[in-house]
């Protein structure tokens, strides 16, 4: 294993795809680091040593020794700069800026669905019809970025061609989720039949079963939200999400109630 004289920190939450994505590009990569989480996380309790490394207060960041750096796209390509060989971006221009692309939809149009159907789930914040229309529109999002990715990966084995990278470990943490809430791809389909090679990898299975683990303890997670023990924090396209998607009242009943947040100012 590849490492670091100082030590190589990964700030995480087991369920947070972002994370998932910086932990499978480690793993690919033979670095070895600890995976480590922040204390009280969601609570409003300050964890000191995590803010140092991420001021907004969100995870993933990556401390290498005296420097830290956030935002899991940051992170990645702090990753591929330091530790180029096995490469998780292709090398050609056109396929690079692909990968991104594809990322930037996973992290900005996919990952509120999965958030979103957790509020629902698992956090309760609506039931009955409202929830049937929240749940429904999810579904129906997840349907349409399928065919998209499918189109994205067309006749090739990995998104990036021969090889897996950073589109692949950019879009199998979603695509678990999804599979999580009941909306995965049809295992039969040519997404489907690319998701169980992902799974595969030792690295996706890795962080699949440490996600897989937490997700099994949240039965009453709920009961934290409505006594004010945790706060979901509701940002850009996640904010976004819910309101377009019939649930402005959600937002609205969580200011309220004070079970929401937002994300930290930075100072």
């Amino acid at each position: 294993m590849k490492g670091n004289d100082m030590g190589l920190i990964v700030y995480e939450h087991p369920l947070s795809p972002y994370a998932q994505k910086v932990k499978i590009a480690l793993d690919e990569k033979g670095v070895a680091y600890e995976a480590r989480m922040p204390a009280a996380m969601g609570s409003g309790q300050p964890d000191r040593e995590f803010l140092r490394s991420n001021p907004r207060g969100e995870v993933p960041s990556l401390v290498d020794g005296d420097f830290a750096i956030f935002d899991s796209t940051i992170i990645l390509e702090y990753i591929e700069d330091k530790w180029p060989s096995p490469a998780l971006l292709p090398a050609e221009a056109k396929a690079r800026a692909e990968a991104r692309m594809i990322e930037e939809v996973m992290d900005t149009a996919f990952e509120p669905i999965n958030w979103g159907l957790g509020e629902i789930r698992w956090f309760k914040r609506v039931s009955g019809e409202r929830a049937r229309t929240l749940e429904a529109q999810a579904s129906a999002q997840a349907r349409g970025l399928y065919q998209w990715l499918t189109r994205q990966l067309g006749e090739r084995e990995w998104f990036g061609g021969a090889h897996f990278g950073w589109a692949d470990l950019s879009v199998v943490p979603y695509l678990n989720g999804a599979r999580g809430n009941g909306i995965a791809p049809d295992e039969a389909s040519p997404l489907g039949r690319w998701l169980a090679r992902a799974n595969a990898r030792p690295s996706v299975a890795k962080a699949a079963k440490a996600a897989l683990e937490v997700r099994a303890s949240l039965k009453d997670v709920h009961l934290a939200i409505e006594s004010g023990l945790f706060k979901r924090e509701y940002r850009d396209h996640r904010l976004e999400w819910m309101i377009r998607s019939g649930g402005i009242e959600v937002v609205r009943e969580g200011m309220e109630k004070g079970t929401i947040r937002f994300s930290n100012e930075i100072r």
